[in-house]
């Protein structure tokens, strides 16, 4: 297997063995990145995946070159890892993949801090949707089509995990923004319990609903990821015996044919593994939240976009009439307090209805379709809002959310996207859970169209 190809957990094992060294492995991924990412511009190619908007290649080879092999204090030393253009990094340019931010913090975001003091290694920085504001990521090119979208905001990790570029990535999720790009590009996420990750020193989209957290090829790295920012938590959770039950909120949205197989092969595959698939009443509280939601967050845009109000005309169409849209918003700071205190209400009924009916996970389609065609995410605001009608729910309920392929669509040859939710706080009994299913769905892998 080619270096580059191999999972966080397997690097890691052959990096402790000695028979791999991370000079080695970030070479292999800088070699991958100068194969398959193509041009890297601002706008895109259409004959290019474009995931990076800046390698720091002498960097990450200086930093390999110095490293000791893993060991049990630093199990992910050695790991590349590629980080979304909202994670600040101490003495490199922040954009967020716009035309608008030039920045240069001076210290790490809390996330890669951590990262960095697990001993990974810093390949360059991803593209988003500019400032994170959509649920495609257009410059980007999808690995399995590149003319269908990667989805976003996350798009660029997404798009260079599944190309190979990388075997770790970092997103941030504000209405499906880790979840979405995953389902797209047959990859997997790791929404945690707001708040169990830091969000200081990454670029806002909503400071109340952003949600910073890993992704890579499988939820298994994932959880490796997870290990590395946040203490680890005993997981005995398993799939024989576990009350599964359908999410109340799958049938919000229709699905496309692929994505419904998808689900169904899903459902057939927990009760093949002893999962108890139980109907679930559904909790005290709405499951349309989008006026609340939508109030929110665009109070929080306008918070933080006031700073660039002389600088509109460079946005990208899309996100001007967000922020256009935000500016003129009229609720009150009643509205927005009457607003977040439902919120805790809804968050408090979810974990009520988990302990009640004695839940270990739902299950829901991540999106009602498959990768759609790139090109469209930047016309209009709002253009992509079918894209978030199932991931978003869930940030404003603050669980976690483990987003996993579930296999290859027999009609369109793109991979299907399905999500387990757990109870907020039981982030590590989810991914047990999630690893658990993974390993009988497999990871899909593209077909190189370079």
């Amino acid at each position: 297997m080619h270096p580059a190809d191999l999972g966080i957990v397997d690097a890691a094992r052959l990096l402790r063995a000695r028979t791999l060294s991370a000079h080695e492995l970030v070479q292999a991924c800088l070699q991958r990145i100068g194969e398959r990412d193509g041009v890297h511009s601002f706008d895109g190619d259409a004959a290019s995946i474009n995931a990076w908007v800046r390698v720091y290649a002498q960097e990450a080879l200086a930093s390999a070159a110095t490293l000791a092999p893993p060991d049990d204090a630093a199990p992910l030393r050695g790991i590349p890892i590629g980080l979304k253009d909202l994670y600040g990094v101490a003495g490199k340019p922040l954009t967020a993949s716009s035309r608008i931010l030039n920045e240069t913090p001076t210290r790490d975001c809390d996330v890669w801090a951590r990262l960095r003091g697990a001993g990974m290694v810093l390949l360059g920085h991803l593209h988003t949707h500019e400032f994170a504001a959509g649920g495609t990521t257009d410059q980007v090119g999808n690995p399995w089509a590149l003319a269908r979208s990667a989805g976003g905001s996350s798009g660029g990790s997404a798009a260079a995990l599944a190309a190979g570029m990388v075997p770790a990535a970092t997103g941030t999720d504000t209405a499906g923004s880790l979840r979405i790009p995953s389902a797209f590009c047959g990859t997997s996420a790791f929404k945690p319990t707001r708040g169990l990750l830091s969000t200081r020193g990454l670029v806002p989209l909503s400071f109340s609903l952003d949600h910073p957290g890993p992704m890579a090829r499988s939820i298994e790295d994932c959880a490796a990821l997870l290990a590395a920012l946040a203490p680890r938590q005993p997981a005995a959770a398993t799939l024989r015996g576990a009350r599964i039950a359908l999410s109340p909120r799958a049938g919000v949205t229709p699905l496309d044919a692929d994505t419904a197989a998808g689900l169904d092969a899903t459902l057939a595959t927990l009760r093949r593994l002893g999962a108890n698939i139980v109907d679930a009443p559904p909790p005290a509280a709405p499951l349309d939240v989008f006026a609340d939601y939508g109030l929110v967050l665009h109070a929080d845009i306008d918070t933080f976009h006031r700073r660039f109000a002389e600088q509109r005309g460079a946005y990208r169409p899309a996100l001007r009439e967000w922020v256009e849209r935000a500016a003129t918003l009229t609720a009150s700071a009643t509205d927005y307090a009457a607003a977040q205190a439902r919120r805790l209400a809804l968050a408090c009924a979810w974990d009520d209805a988990f302990d009640d009916a004695r839940i270990d996970a739902l299950v829901e389609p991540t999106v009602p379709t498959v990768a759609w065609p790139r090109g469209e995410g930047y016309a209009h605001a709002g253009s992509d809002l079918d894209l978030i009608s199932f991931t978003h729910y869930w940030n404003w309920a603050e669980t976690p959310v483990a987003a996993l392929p579930a296999g290859v669509g027999a009609a369109s040859g793109l991979p299907v996207g399905i999500s387990l939710i757990g109870r907020r706080g039981r982030d590590w009994d989810l991914l047990a859970l999630a690893a658990e299913l993974q390993r009988e769905l497999g990871v899909p892998t593209p077909t190189w169209r370079g």
